[in-house]
């Protein structure tokens, strides 16, 4: 929740693209307090082909209102998905995949967890 206010006090709209069904994503952003701070967000509901395919990305931009994004994510299919939709990633190693796996697959920065990648956001596309 931290980092989406963070995002927000910077001016960005925050949209998630996720893989989950509807259901799943509204319990996990209940589960972290994070449902009212986020703008919008995607889910497998709302496309027909999920990561890595870049379906969901592309209706996060939509809701998002532009093309000028980057996708904070913890695994290769998000940074595929981002890839196929024209975007950078910054990567968080919470999907069980190695900084080097994350970094190989094209991942412009690789955090060790949220409050890194907070603290470091001016080092980041983000910036």
């Amino acid at each position: 929740r931290e980092l989406i206010e963070e995002l927000k006090r910077r001016g960005f709209v925050v949209v998630l693209a996720s893989s989950s069904n509807a259901d799943d994503l509204e319990h996990f952003l209940g589960e972290l307090g994070a449902g009212e701070a986020v703008d919008d967000w995607t889910t497998s509901d709302d496309v027909e082909r999920t990561k890595p395919h870049p379906a969901v990305v592309r209706a996060a931009l939509e809701k998002a209102g532009t093309e000028d994004a980057v996708m904070v994510g913890d695994s290769r299919w998000d940074i595929e998905a981002a890839a196929n939709a024209g975007l950078e990633t910054v990567c968080v190693i919470t999907g069980g995949w190695s900084e080097q796996e994350l970094r190989d697959h094209g991942a412009v920065a690789v955090y060790d967890s949220l409050v890194a990648l907070r603290e470091s956001l001016d080092e980041t596309p983000l910036r």
